[in-house]
């Protein structure tokens, strides 16, 4: 039998090669995490010089982020420089969609990635001219996992959560919501017709995150968009 675990001799040898998997596994991850936060801290304090107020949306596939963005940009681009980085997998459609807009915007492809981190974001802003921008959007890949984990630099993480999801979202995928200071219920426009209870979706949130600020909004209607434009103004300001 095993001094240090209490296998018998059967196991010993599997039980141990485990161990040292999940000891590298977690060593690696460690590694990976405290890289990506060094070279976040750098993002974070070449924006502070710059006074560039940036937000990092993040969401599950089909919330609506890209549509958002698209009216914020339309809406508020008389007010406030914008510049826009878009991460996906593979194409560049949501970053010409925003370009449409007359946003500079740049598109960051992760292949089989699952998420952006600062390394990518610190070459991304290469594509900008930084002196003319007052905030940065940061359209992160659609997935309410690994994103969570990975500082990109921001001022604030911002979770979008659709009507079309369920309110349970945020009990399901605590880390995510826990991480952002802001949560967008969208499209609100569809309650009539869908079956979300908006109070228990406020009320998870808050037992996940207590504090979190909540903007109810529809990109179709509008409704609720000048509150979160007047927050964006704010928020801006006090950067610049």
């Amino acid at each position: 039998m095993c001094i240090d675990c209490g296998c018998g001799p059967a196991d010993h040898e599997h039980h141990h090669v485990e161990n040292e998997v999940l000891r590298k596994t977690i060593s690696v991850e460690e590694d990976i995490l405290s890289k990506n936060n060094r070279l976040a801290a750098g993002n974070r304090v070449l924006f502070a010089k710059l006074g560039i107020f940036t937000l990092n949306l993040v969401s599950s596939p089909g919330s609506g982020k890209t549509t958002l963005l698209e009216k914020t940009l339309v809406d508020l681009k008389s007010e406030i420089n914008f510049a826009v980085l878009e991460g996906d997998q593979q194409t560049t459609n949501d970053a010409d969609r925003i370009a449409a807009t007359g946003t500079p915007a740049h598109q960051i492809n992760t292949g089989a990635g699952c998420h952006l981190d600062a390394h990518m974001v610190g070459h991304g802003i290469e594509y900008f001219d930084l002196n003319a921008v007052q905030m940065l959007m940061i359209e992160n890949v659609g997935n309410l996992v690994c994103p969570a984990s990975f500082d990109l630099g921001e001022d604030f993480k911002v979770s979008l959560l659709s009507v079309t999801e369920g309110e349970d979202k945020p009990l399901k995928y605590p880390q995510m919501f826990r991480a952002s200071e802001i949560m967008l219920i969208n499209k609100i426009d569809l309650l009539p017709h869908v079956r979300f209870d908006v109070a228990k979706c406020r009320e998870y949130a808050e037992r996940v995150h207590p504090g979190i600020k909540i903007f109810e909004v529809s990109c179709y209607t509008g409704e609720g968009l000048e509150v979160w434009y007047a927050w964006l103004k704010e928020k801006v300001a006090a950067k610049g």
